[in-house]
C-alpha cells in the first residue's frame, strides 16, 4: 500500500495557494497544513481576549475554500492541521460552516483539544509549590507573572491525531 503524504503549510502566512496546487498535481492522501509556533499562540491568545471566536488561524478558511474541488474528487483525502490555534472549537465551527455552504455538509471533522493549561494555572486550588513552573529567563515562579501569561499549551504529540484520523 502506498501512502501519499503533502505538507502544504509551514506556518500562519504561508503561500495560501500551495495546499490547492499540491492537490491538484497529484492525488494525495495526508495533506498537512502547519501554522503555529509558540509567538503565533500568543498572538491568537490576544485575539481570542479580544473577540471570544477568534485565536485560529483565519487563513485557513481561505486555504480550506480552496480545497474544496479537491475534497469532492479526492474523497480519500485527509486534511490534518493544528489551524485551531488556541479555540480548535470555533475554527471547527467555522469549518463546518464552510462545508456546508460548499455541498460538503457530510464531511466529518474531528478536533483534538486538551492542550490549554491555562485554566489550571489559573485555578485558584492550582498548588504552585508542588508544580514549580518558573521563568527559565529570570528565575521568577509563574505565579508571580500571571496577570501577564496570556498562553499556556502543552504539546501532546501525535497520538491524538492518530486517534482522531482512526475514527474515521
Amino acid at each position: 500500500m502506498t501512502l501519499r503524504i503533502a505538507n502544504g503549510a509551514g506556518f500562519l502566512g504561508d503561500d495560501l495557494a500551495a495546499p490547492r496546487r499540491l492537490v491538484e498535481a497529484a492525488e494525495v492522501d495526508y495533506l498537512t497544513l502547519e501554522y503555529l509556533a509558540e509567538l503565533t499562540m500568543s498572538i491568537l491568545a490576544r485575539q481570542r481576549q479580544r473577540h471570544a471566536d477568534a485565536g485560529f488561524a483565519r487563513d485557513w478558511l481561505e486555504v480550506l475554500e480552496s480545497l474544496t474541488p479537491a475534497l469532492k474528487s479526492q474523497p480519500r483525502l485527509r486534511i490534518v492541521t493544528n489551524a485551531g490555534g488556541v479555540n480548535p472549537a470555533a475554527c471547527v465551527a467555522a469549518t463546518a460552516r464552510l462545508l456546508e455552504q460548499s455541498g460538503l455538509g457530510e464531511t466529518r471533522i474531528g478536533m483534538v483539544a486538551g492542550d490549554d493549561l491555562l485554566p489550571m494555572l489559573e485555578a485558584d486550588d492550582f498548588d504552585h509549590r508542588q508544580c514549580p513552573l518558573d521563568n527559565l529567563e529570570t528565575r521568577e515562579p509563574l505565579s508571580s507573572l500571571s496577570s501577564r501569561v496570556v498562553s499556556a499549551n502543552a504539546y501532546l504529540g501525535a497520538q491524538p491525531i492518530v486517534a482522531a484520523l482512526a475514527q474515521d
